[in-house]
């Protein structure tokens, strides 16, 4: 297939758009259109559990382009409108309206779906945050309700305990793992993150299945954990993680796992791109299937994506990247830290909540974490580049080798 004569960009959030952008930046001049299943501009959805939650931010602030930036696109926008349906050998998206869209490439960045727990919408002040609307239904009722349980341990909920733990709200933390986002960190790191939080005044209830909600008059009450104990609240956030959003493929015949499969270059099927959260793409670096759920990696696929549509060719081979903000401290990972075997802190010191942390497996470097050290995380994220040997970065384990 030569250059194609029209795109259709199905999600028009941060991954969505940067295909747009990247297009035109690549000299793209044909058909373009955005289609997105929220009524608002594209907007970052970072801020949500932060400043929007907070208050610090207002709403319009979270908009990614101003929209005379938006017009110079010159794309079609259609937004307030789900896809529900592609038929991939046409390259036919259906929408909730009726409406059928076609393109000689269709790229897919419809992003995630909250998980839920059983019967959570039976009671008001039961929340979930992923889209604007969430952010300010969830604020609103954070204003009226002092008693708030976080269930989740993950990015999302750590951000949102110590955002309403930052509003001056009493915050219980609930979840599975022995510490806080453990899965992403490791025991070490997450160990220190339990610890800002406690020493924020976070309760924490870890290691902890949650067996339901409890509720009176129509709201909640509390939430139930598998021992029998109730803990009561006002208002309950569930961040228990997310699904790609696929249920709209069934029937597609695009293949889905976790994901969207696609190959090297995120493509899943002759003239059908996928782009961010919901891309399950072959890493050829890495050797393996990946599917990454962050910012930064919505951006950089959707630019690989961009220049792949006009011809380049090119696999995308990312060092996965996130980051989170939780109360005064900013942490940064580089790399993949699942599976590791060896975790050492190699510079600043965890008492001074300053340092940088290295991963390895197999006797090499694999991944990095910075804890406000933002520069030095990012000369140590070179070593993750190389594969540099474990002995070359922590000579004799020093700095407090440990296993996380």
């Amino acid at each position: 297939m030569g250059v194609p004569s029209s795109v259709l960009v199905v999600g028009a959030s941060v991954g969505g758009l940067a295909v747009a952008e990247a297009l035109r930046r690549e000299g793209y001049a044909g058909r373009l259109t955005l289609l997105g299943a929220e009524r608002h501009l594209p907007y970052d959805r970072p801020p949500l559990s932060k400043k929007v939650l907070s208050g610090a931010m207002d709403p319009a602030g979270t908009q990614l382009r101003p929209e005379a930036a938006l017009a110079k696109l010159d794309a079609e926008l259609i937004l307030g409108d789900a896809a529900v349906r592609l038929d991939a050998g046409a390259r036919e998206v259906e929408t909730a309206t009726g409406r059928r869209l076609r393109a000689e490439v269709v790229v897919l960045a419809t992003g995630l779906e909250p998980r839920r727990l059983p019967e959570q919408d039976r009671w008001a002040g039961v929340h979930v945050l992923r889209t604007l609307d969430d952010a300010l239904a969830l604020r609103a009722d954070l204003l009226a309700g002092p008693r708030v349980v976080v269930v989740g341990d993950g990015v999302l909920g750590t951000e949102i305990a110590a955002t309403a733990r930052g509003m001056g709200l009493a915050v219980t933390l609930v979840g599975p793992q022995s510490a806080p986002l453990e899965g992403q960190l490791g025991a070490l790191v997450g160990g220190y993150l339990a610890s800002l939080h406690a020493e924020q005044g976070v309760a924490l209830r870890l290691g902890v299945a949650v067996e339901g909600l409890v509720g009176a008059g129509g709201r909640v009450a509390g939430v139930r954990l598998a021992n029998g104990e109730v803990l009561p609240a006002d208002v309950v956030v569930v961040a228990i993680g997310s699904r790609p959003a696929t249920g709209w493929l069934a029937g597609s015949g695009l293949q889905i796992a976790d994901g969207i499969v696609c190959d090297s270059r995120c493509r899943a099927a002759e003239g059908i791109y996928a782009v961010g959260d919901v891309a399950f793409w072959v890493h050829e670096g890495l050797g393996t299937g990946l599917r990454l759920e962050n910012r930064s990696n919505a951006v950089e696929q959707g630019m690989a994506v961009a220049a792949n549509i006009v011809g380049k060719d090119r696999p995308y081979t990312p060092v996965p990247y996130f980051w989170t903000d939780q109360f005064d401290v900013k942490i940064q990972v580089h790399g993949l830290l699942a599976g590791h075997t060896e975790v050492a802190i190699v510079d600043g010191d965890p008492a001074r909540r300053q340092f940088v942390a290295v991963y390895g497996r197999g006797g090499r470097v694999t991944g990095v974490v910075g804890w406000n050290m933002v520069k030095q995380a990012r000369v140590y994220r070179q070593h993750v580049v190389d594969g540099t040997a474990w002995s070359d970065v922590v000579p004799g384990g020093a700095h407090g080798s440990a296993a996380g």
